[in-house]
């Protein structure tokens, strides 16, 4: 019940704050973790076509955990002003 819940939870919230690009590299780590358990604990005797879906997402998911949500998202803006801010400040110190 406890792992059901927390696949939900994964699944349905946090793929919605990737949609947004709203604590995306923060977001895809339950993802990963769900891929990870789904591709080799619960598919583990399956053959290849039938864990291909969860390491495809898997294989997504790492990429924008590196890659980050990108220049259309709310992180991005989050940033851009927050660097805008930091330039801001030390211009007026130098």
């Amino acid at each position: 019940e406890l792992s059901l819940m927390l696949t939900v939870f994964a699944e349905v919230f946090c793929s919605v704050l990737i949609m947004a690009g709203l604590a995306t590299r923060l977001a895809v780590v339950p993802l990963i973790i769900t891929m990870l358990v789904a591709a080799f604990i619960i598919h583990a005797a399956d053959p290849l076509a039938k864990q291909e879906p969860a390491l495809q997402y898997l294989l997504v998911y790492i990429v924008l955990l590196f890659a980050g949500s990108g220049k259309y998202s709310i992180d991005y803006l989050l940033q851009g002003n927050r660097s805008n801010n930091v330039s801001t400040r030390t211009s007026i110190v130098e």
